[in-house]
């Protein structure tokens, strides 16, 4: 569980993405697209859950892409290569049913983009026809173009700010798409209100949409209940029936109630020490 390399993907004055390349063979060797992993920076730490965004089974290497934003983030952005996590279990949830759909539009939001890719090279090996909508704040915060770029036929970039493609949403983008052509498959990652607008758009055209959901999770073996989210009437856990679900039966306004009990607490900002513990 050693870090093998670090890259700094993006940077703003109060947001940084970062890529760890972890050694984990047992993990490499298992995972499929769509899969997390549950980590622990440092015993301290909490446990918190990541897309494996790729692996390499032959050195035995999974790649993961995080925010750094709550304390566990920031104590993982602060370890360096040849530092070793205290804990990472994985490969977890339910792989994505990678066919062959036809045209798939697949729409990424800030960290979310890195969970799209491994979908997004899934899909385009099954043959599909594959566009990518990508959204960010602005142009340093946009990660993974050029890898996306590489598995798609069509590749759409979107800014809040217009500093880099189109100013505006994914979700603008996505209906004028849906408006001009027939597609068989939406599947969508990111912020909690991107993939809610995704569903409410492709609900209008009455088109299969897969949303993978970015719950609070402890244990990720379905004991803890965290992870609990309202899927068509009925109590479903992330962690061992998800992370994916059809968007149009997830009760969104539960999930967002749900994922904001620790906000709060997130808010506070922590000075770290070398140890990572707070002063």
């Amino acid at each position: 569980m050693k870090v093998i390399y670090k890259e700094i993907l993006g940077q703003t004055p109060d947001t940084r993405i970062t890529r760890l390349d972890i050694l984990s063979p047992d993990i490499a060797s298992k995972a499929k697209p769509g899969q997390f992993v549950v980590l622990m920076a440092k015993e301290e730490g909490e446990r918190i859950p990541l897309t494996i965004v790729g692996r390499n089974e032959a050195k035995g290497i999974i790649t993961l892409i995080f925010q750094e934003a709550g304390f566990t983030t920031k104590l993982l952005g602060g370890l360096n290569k040849g530092d070793s996590l205290y804990a990472v279990v994985g490969p977890l949830g339910h792989p994505t049913e990678l066919k062959k759909y036809g045209k798939v539009i697949l729409v990424g939001g800030g960290v979310g983009i890195a969970e799209l890719y491994p979908v997004a090279k899934g899909l385009k090996g099954q043959g599909n026809y594959v566009v990518s909508i990508l959204g960010a704040r602005n142009k340093e915060l946009l990660i993974l173009e050029q890898e996306l770029e590489a598995v798609s036929d069509e590749l759409h970039i979107t800014t809040d700010d217009g500093s880099y493609g189109r100013k505006g949403f994914t979700t603008d983008l996505l209906r004028e798409l849906l408006e001009k052509g027939q597609y068989a498959l939406v599947y969508a990652v990111g912020p909690i209100p991107m993939m809610r607008r995704v569903a409410s758009v492709t609900g209008e055209f009455k088109i299969k949409t897969i949303v993978s959901l970015n719950a609070l999770m402890v244990d990720a073996t379905g004991m803890c209940g965290c992870c609990r989210v309202e899927v068509a009437g009925e109590t479903k856990f992330s962690c061992v029936d998800g992370p994916e679900f059809p968007a149009e039966l997830v009760d969104w306004d539960g999930l967002i109630k749900r994922n904001a009990v620790y906000s709060h607490q997130e808010k506070h900002i922590c000075l770290l020490s070398k140890t990572g513990s707070c002063k």
